[in-house]
């Protein structure tokens, strides 16, 4: 089965190993990917996890798997990376999600900063248009 991420890969040598926590994306594109894919299998504790922990709070999880069950992910289209490699502390990814919601579909155009936090990448925020 290719990956939800739309990497062209098949899922097991894709986002896979992230969701099962066998390996941290290395890139904040790569975690951008991952979370897409998370919400598309409605991996929440993966979505939790890979959450600045600033940004956390009592009812993310309800947030997320509101989210998830509610929106059917039907595409994703990475606009622009601004660092986020691996040698870096910070990154911007924007990307545009396609979904259905109540019938009806739209689209999702974000901007999302992520930060490295001990070692590993997590989404900080975003700013949605």
């Amino acid at each position: 089965m290719k990956c939800p991420c739309e990497s062209g890969l098949e899922y097991s040598e894709c986002c896979q190993d992230y969701h099962a926590k066998r390996r941290n994306a290395p890139t904040a594109e790569a975690l951008m990917r991952a979370r897409y894919a998370a919400y598309v299998r409605k991996e929440i504790t993966f979505l939790v996890e890979t959450t600045h922990p600033t940004q956390r709070d009592v009812d993310l999880a309800n947030g997320y798997s509101h989210t998830a069950n509610s929106i059917q992910w039907i595409g994703l289209e990475i606009l622009q990376t601004l660092n986020g490699a691996e040698s870096d502390n910070m990154g911007k990814v924007e990307f545009r999600a396609s979904y259905i919601q109540d019938g009806q579909r739209a689209i999702h155009h974000e901007k999302s900063r992520f930060k490295r936090y001990a070692g590993k990448w997590y989404y900080l925020d975003g700013y949605v248009s």
